[in-house]
């Protein structure tokens, strides 16, 4: 069985003889190539090598075009800020700067950077027929919040019509960006929809499911694979996100990879995920990988898993920690031996924030992935950045991406398990939800009147 068919086995739950490996390549193939992300993302040939790359040196029985879920938002007037070392991040909302929604067309195959990614794909599958390729697709709430920004949550109660309307627009683009990744040879359509892990199982079915269950009908219709992936605390919608009709589901590690394994088992579904992406991958050592890993594989119990970062693989990825990965499913005996190893932590030496935020301004800490590549974070970030002008000088705020050390240091002493989070004053007050503005302006109104500030 070649690696493509293990890894539609696995899709479909059917019996296989290891568990696949897919990593999540996206521009930590830019490193692998010693260039930036925007370097990268504009050319079809360096994506393509950094595919090939990724396949011989981690033994990838699968792999993403690439992971760069702006492409749609750009194509549909989204202006974006470019990071070396990430994909790009919508920074203005067309549907909220006076453009109307009739005004906007579904892109076509000729549209922004949507060529420069089709080449890449047909480089790959003619280059690798035999490993599974995966096209990654912006979803439709996530491209909804990208056109509207923030503001999608308010008309959700205001103008439920409205965002009926915008959400059935976005899933028309979901479908045509399906329809160009097939075309171009990908065997499955990764539906990446983080942003629902910031609604509550009743708005997800509210606004959700009818336009996610039309995408994974049409995609079943082109005769190829699906699979919805969130990234976030979205446990309380996994069961809802089962009911859209996906082959699989791929979620990182905010949710147990256990709970997954149940509810998804029981719509027989395949599951994907939950590799640690920073704490593990980046910061981590080989020991570390391989006993996530073996985590992991032992919690999806084997059937009907394929292991898998989060989300896209930072771009400092130490490559060694991916190649460890690639051996382990390969080996059983590596497997044994790893199982046999003691739990490596390393918990010490974390600050003492015992007196923090006891005096002077008020402290809000905002522990995230990375506010420029990960939406969820960016828009949360942004949440306390509009309202900080209300305070004058009584509040302080600051990000802490866990792609830095220190601030995984951080995280764990505030005791923080779900990313992002807004802290008050070391308090965990907002956990993987952006705050309604009314409410995260009483929640710390309410703390400066508790100190006195």
């Amino acid at each position: 069985m070649n690696s493509k068919d293990l890894v539609i086995n696995a899709i479909q739950r059917k019996p296989i003889e290891r568990v696949p490996w897919v990593p999540f390549v996206g521009v930590h193939g830019a490193a692998l190539l010693g260039t930036d992300a925007k370097t990268y993302l504009y050319s079809p040939e360096m994506i393509f090598q950094g595919a090939k790359l990724a396949v011989d040196k981690y033994y990838a029985d699968g792999l993403p075009v690439t992971f760069d879920l702006q492409i749609e938002p750009e194509c549909l007037g989204c202006e974006l800020k470019w990071n070396d070392k990430n994909p790009p991040a919508v920074v203005s909302h067309p549907l909220t700067d006076g453009v109307r929604l009739e005004d906007l067309k579904v892109p076509g195959p000729d549209n922004g950077r949507i060529p420069i990614v089709m080449e890449a794909a047909r480089k790959i599958r003619k280059a690798f027929p035999d490993i599974a390729l995966y096209g990654l697709v912006a979803g439709p709430f996530t491209l909804a919040l990208h056109l509207l920004g923030t503001e999608v949550f308010m008309k959700m109660y205001e103008s439920p019509e409205y965002i009926y309307s915008v959400l059935e627009f976005c899933s028309q683009v979901t479908m045509a960006m399906t329809d160009y990744y097939c075309d171009a040879g990908c065997d499955i359509i990764a539906v990446v929809d983080p942003m629902t892990s910031q609604i509550g199982e009743e708005q997800f079915r509210q606004f959700v499911t009818e336009p996610a269950t039309v995408v994974f009908d049409h995609i079943r219709s082109k005769g190829k694979y699906s699979s919805f992936f969130v990234c976030g605390h979205a446990q309380h919608n996994i069961k809802a996100m089962c009911e859209c009709g996906p082959d699989n589901i791929s979620v990182d590690e905010n949710v147990p990879l256990d709970f997954v394994r149940d509810i998804a088992k029981a719509h027989n579904i395949s599951m994907g995920g939950n590799l640690k992406l920073t704490v593990v991958l980046l910061f981590g050592d080989q020991v570390d990988s391989q006993q996530n890993a073996m985590r992991c594989i032992q919690q999806s119990e084997g059937e009907g898993f394929i292991l898998s970062p989060g989300c896209d693989l930072p771009f400092d990825t130490p490559p060694e920690n991916l190649v460890v990965v690639g051996n382990l499913v390969r080996d059983p005996y590596q497997q044994q031996v790893v199982l046999s190893m003691a739990a490596h932590t390393e918990d010490d030496d974390l600050p003492d924030l015992s007196n923090y935020g006891t005096d002077g301004p008020v402290q809000i800490d905002i522990i995230t992935l990375d506010s420029e590549s990960c939406p969820p974070c960016q828009y949360m970030v942004e949440a306390v950045q509009r309202i900080m002008p209300e305070f004058h000088g009584k509040v302080e705020w600051r990000e802490h991406p866990i792609k830095e050390p220190a601030a995984v240091k951080f995280m764990k002493a505030l005791g923080v398990k779900n990313i992002p989070t807004i802290c008050i004053d070391s308090k965990p007050a907002f956990v993987s939800i952006i705050p309604k503005r009314d409410e995260l302006v009483q929640a710390i109104q309410n703390r400066i009147d508790e100190k006195k500030v």
